[in-house]
């Protein structure tokens, strides 16, 4: 998708505060400092429209992008920051959980690891709870430019066991340094909300 149009609508913490246009959501999750704010900004091809933070756990609420009028993107709070406390991180995963429940908007989840490691047990979890959920999901491994190409096969193979990824789950190995993947994360995008590429 060629983009050109983007805004913050909003930071939600709520249903009601939800956006009411209708529009198809594709939600992004993943640890604290994986990577999110990066891939959304090459996405998108802005530097730093998605905030990158060097201070873990500052997204805490559920930012909604509108791309072009036609879908939203839904950044959602990183998860795994020790020195967010316990009752933070409660009303974090109820406020995740009402969202991916009862959200009939959202086409699907890109679910981020970190590349470089095997998926850590809170990776694991959110895994879990996606497909409890049978929400689509795409696995995105980001910061795949600092390991050697020889070694993509066995790191795909890595993830895809330690996550449990059926059959229905997609794996895209992904850099924001070198774009790596970003063409097939939109690929799997349009496709999810039923949008078609525009050329």
């Amino acid at each position: 998708m060629q983009v050109h149009n983007v805004e913050l609508t909003i930071s939600a913490v709520k249903p009601e505060q939800y956006p009411e246009q209708g529009y198809p959501e594709i939600a992004l999750a993943g640890r604290s400092n994986v990577g999110k704010s990066s891939l959304i900004n090459t996405l998108i091809n802005r530097k730093n429209l998605a905030r990158t933070s060097s201070q873990p756990g500052k997204t805490q609420t559920l930012n909604f992008y509108n791309i072009e009028s036609k879908l939203y993107f839904v950044d959602v709070p990183g998860y795994g920051y020790a020195k967010v406390s316990q009752k933070e991180r409660e009303k974090w995963a109820a406020m995740l959980e009402t969202y991916f429940s009862q959200r009939k908007q959202l086409c699907g989840v890109v679910s981020l690891v970190d590349a470089r490691h095997e998926p850590t047990q809170l990776d694991k979890q959110m895994i879990e709870f996606l497909h409890y959920y049978d929400l689509p999901i795409l696995v995105v491994a980001t910061k795949v430019d600092k390991i050697p190409r020889s070694k993509h096969n066995k790191c795909e193979s890595t993830i895809r066991k330690a996550l449990k990824l059926t059959a229905k789950d997609h794996l895209i190995l992904f850099s924001s340094v070198d774009k790596t993947g970003k063409q097939e994360v939109w690929q799997w995008i349009e496709k999810m909300t039923g949008l078609q590429e525009e050329n």
